[in-house]
């Protein structure tokens, strides 16, 4: 399944539905000023007669008359006529886009952190919710609702083929909706300057059939597999004292919560909030130098010798 570009010009949901013909709206009409202004002035510029004298110009008085408040008027009245039409419709889509779904197939509550996002998928109990990173599944043809949360400073969801931008702030919950209509992976972004590392804060969004969902729902619910072999054991014990510290890794002791659950790591596409490959060398890079990939970020550097990097290597590459 190939991942879509950050393309807002394009939609693949009923919110972006709404939002794409406006935005080409305003993109035509904006470069259509451009190429307006950009025409008159060479115009102007090639009316210049040769052998003019640029200083004696500027004695020139400024006397009243000819046609100058004419074009300006005409221009005010040309103008106002697709800034009407922005205008109106701009309000006819925030309408149309601004409601959440009044039953919702899909809660999710995401949370922005320095430099990744959080996602907890709820449940009627408890039993049935658990938190991923960075990695959103979702059903196709159900609306989802998504609750946003600052976990520490300013920061944005946005999905553009599949739903429009809204901040997260900490102390407070604002909500938006999504809904795919076809499978896929949509890339997302963080699209408030949040910090050193606001570039590095993508997220994808895998639009799967249902049946396939519910599949990828129940692994994520199972507990980490227990390990099988001295190396995975050893692995274990390392991530039990080391990462978690900030991870949790449920059915372990690694029970922090300050970074992303590391449960079912192996099944994201990606790590480092899309910055690196979820492969073997890019891991193992990660864990003993994060800040040489993402610097500023909140992970701190392992020190690991080869062999405890080794079996620490072995035991991740489980959590599948």
């Amino acid at each position: 399944m190939s991942v879509s570009p950050l393309e807002y010009l394009d939609s693949a949901g009923p919110r972006a539905h709404a939002i794409v013909p406006l935005t080409w709206f305003t993109l035509i009409v904006s470069l259509s000023v451009c190429v307006v202004i950009s025409v008159l002035l060479w115009i102007a510029a090639s009316r210049t007669r040769k052998g003019d004298d640029p200083g004696a110009m500027r004695t020139i008085p400024i006397e009243r008359g000819g046609n100058g408040i004419r074009w300006i008027t005409v221009g005010l009245m040309i103008s106002a006529v697709p800034l009407a039409v922005t205008l109106v419709w701009t309000m006819v889509t925030l309408a149309a886009v601004a409601s959440p779904p009044a039953n919702p197939g899909l809660v999710l509550d995401v949370t922005g952190h320095q430099f990744w996002w959080e996602v907890k998928y709820n449940g009627q109990s408890p039993d049935q919710e658990f938190i991923t990173a960075n990695e959103i599944h979702i059903p196709v043809n159900v609306p989802v609702l998504v609750r946003l949360h600052g976990g520490d400073v300013i920061h944005s969801f946005w999905v553009p083929q599949l739903t429009g931008k809204t901040d997260t702030i900490p102390g407070q919950t604002n909500v938006s909706w999504m809904q795919a209509d076809k499978p896929g992976r949509y890339l997302g972004q963080c699209t408030e300057f949040c910090g050193w590392q606001h570039a590095h804060m993508q997220f994808e969004v895998v639009a799967q059939p249902q049946a396939d969902f519910e599949a990828w729902r129940s692994a994520q619910l199972q507990p980490a597999p227990a390990p099988k072999t001295p190396e995975q054991q050893h692995g274990m014990a390392y991530v039990e004292y080391r990462c978690g510290l900030c991870h949790q890794v449920r059915g372990t002791a690694a029970g922090a919560v300050s970074a992303p659950d590391l449960t079912h790591l192996m099944s994201r596409r990606m790590i480092a909030a899309g910055t690196l490959p979820n492969d073997h060398a890019s891991l193992a890079g990660w864990i003993q130098a994060p800040q040489s990939f993402k610097p500023g970020n909140q992970m701190p550097t392992q020190y690991l010798t080869g062999l405890q990097l080794s079996d620490t290597l072995a035991y991740l590459e489980t959590l599948k």
